[in-house]
């Protein structure tokens, strides 16, 4: 990555265009008298020379010269800055829409591809894949409909294999896949396709929301509307593995067809979207996540089918895990952590001063490698409080979702277990509560949030138990303790 941003300006192929600009993330603090900056969210620190500094105006930057852009480039690749427009989210352009093609994979949803199809904009070149619908007469009807190019699989060959083929039959630069059940917002065209001014982007996906119900929907759709899987949040990201967004989904994303290698993987029933997102960043380009953009989707509401969605998904963990290894694990840990969860786990009477030891020890072997800042103490007890406050927000959500198993058989022998998942159970739902702050009561919301864990660790584990591998199941262990390598000065 440094030689990267040290090349950035020599190569054209990668460098961010004149008048790019960038903001910083709402969790990305100055300090220092704006000589040092902190991402509190990602607990990375980043010191600026004087014409960095400069370069910077307030929380905006735009890319004027070589210093400037090599620090918009290293911003966005810590996700510590996101890329930036004036005004509010666009009106689709004509001129966008021109070299943007639509892929609609769709099996036996006629009345829903008959929706979706009249919401895009006449002047967008789409593609109907049908795969394999009992129906093909009606699907072909309603894409006649709306001069959609069609194209049959006999049988079904699944999601991915419907993509790949519509894929192949467009030509423009740029092409959208959206799922029939999806029905896009006014300028999501223009909102996505503006990100690809960056030339390393690869992939940029909207937020998806439910279709809305306000207070007069059933619990279950008022809990999908602010905790689906689909939705990745109000704040934009920078999408890798182990990020603040590991994925997007497939419901509806962009790519470039630049980028585009092997397509997604049509041995893959699940998962295929985040294998396509991982191989694509693994691959050098950059992904984005753009919630001005919006879709709207039609969550599913009966208890029944939501569940055995949850716990489908759970099951693609132990694919991805044998295509992309620790990527997918459910903890990240380093000594410290380690020793952080672990101590306050024990919960013995000395768990709390030896977790406090093991803060302050961190803090200050942190702070000895932080001479360039002001305060380096202060600045190091930020960052360790970062890290600490990941490592019980991962262990609450390990023993609740991907654990719980495991913990549910100690709760049973162990009061000290009981207590532990008792007390992730209740604080994580409370605290992700006050997140959402859904159309919900308390009770209710954090019932649904457990039962959404419970079916995705029992898919997790049915995956795991299927591939006869427990790789979706471990942690990743860094060998050494992040925060060696997240300081940088441009």
């Amino acid at each position: 990555m440094t030689t990267l941003l040290a090349d950035a300006w020599t190569r054209p192929d990668t460098r961010l265009p004149m008048g790019f600009a960038v903001r910083l993330a709402s969790g990305t603090k100055v300090a220092d008298g704006g000589t040092t900056l902190f991402g509190s969210t990602t607990g990375r620190l980043l010191y600026l020379s004087p014409s960095a500094v400069d370069a910077l105006d307030g929380d905006l930057l735009r890319v004027v010269d070589e210093t400037s852009e090599t620090l918009a480039r290293t911003l966005l690749d810590r996700d510590m800055a996101h890329p930036t427009w004036d005004g509010t989210r666009p009106d689709d352009d004509p001129d966008d829409l021109a070299l943007v093609t639509v892929v609609v994979p769709v099996r036996d949803r006629p009345q829903q591809l008959r929706r979706l199809l009249a919401e895009l904009s006449t002047m967008l070149r789409v593609v109907v894949v049908d795969d394999g619908s009992t129906d093909q007469t009606t699907v072909a009807r309603v894409a006649l409909e709306s001069d959609a190019m069609l194209v049959r699989h006999p049988v079904s060959r699944g999601p991915a294999a419907a993509r790949n083929a519509g894929l192949a039959a467009t030509h423009t630069p740029f092409v959208a896949f959206v799922d029939s059940d999806v029905v896009p917002e006014p300028g999501w065209v223009t909102a996505l396709l503006r990100h690809f001014d960056d030339p390393t982007v690869g992939i940029a996906a909207p937020r998806v929301l439910g279709t809305e119900a306000g207070d007069g929907g059933s619990w279950l759709h008022r809990y999908e509307a602010v905790r689906s899987s689909l939705d990745l949040g109000p704040s934009p990201a920078l999408v890798r593995p182990h990020g603040r967004v590991a994925y997007v989904p497939s419901a509806a994303l962009m790519v470039r067809r630049a980028a585009w290698t092997a397509g997604f993987d049509e041995s893959m029933r699940v998962a295929e979207d985040v294998d396509l997102v991982w191989r694509t960043v693994a691959d050098g380009w950059r992904v984005r996540y753009e919630p001005q953009a919006v879709v709207r989707h039609e969550h599913r509401t009966d208890v029944r089918n939501w569940l055995g969605r949850k716990a489908f998904y759970g099951t693609g963990a132990a694919l991805l895990a044998e295509r992309h290894g620790d990527a997918v694990a459910p903890m990240v840990l380093t000594p410290w952590t380690a020793a952080l969860a672990g101590t306050l786990l024990t919960q013995r009477w000395w768990s709390v001063p030896v977790g406090v030891a093991v803060y302050a020890g961190t803090t200050v072997n942190v702070s000895r490698r932080l001479r360039r800042s002001r305060r380096p103490l202060v600045t190091a007890a930020s960052m360790t409080v970062v890290g600490a406050v990941a490592t019980g927000y991962q262990t609450a959500s390990a023993l609740t979702r991907h654990y719980w198993p495991v913990a549910a058989v100690a709760a049973v022998v162990s009061p000290r277990a009981r207590r532990a998942l008792l007390l992730a159970a209740v604080v994580d739902g409370v605290l992700d509560y006050r997140r959402t702050r859904p159309a919900l009561d308390p009770v209710r919301y954090i019932a649904a949030r457990r039962l959404d864990d419970l079916a995705y660790g029992a898919g997790v584990w049915y995956g795991a138990l299927r591939a006869r591998s427990p790789r979706a199941l471990l942690p990743s262990w860094q060998g050494v303790d992040v925060l060696r390598t997240s300081t940088r000065r441009i």
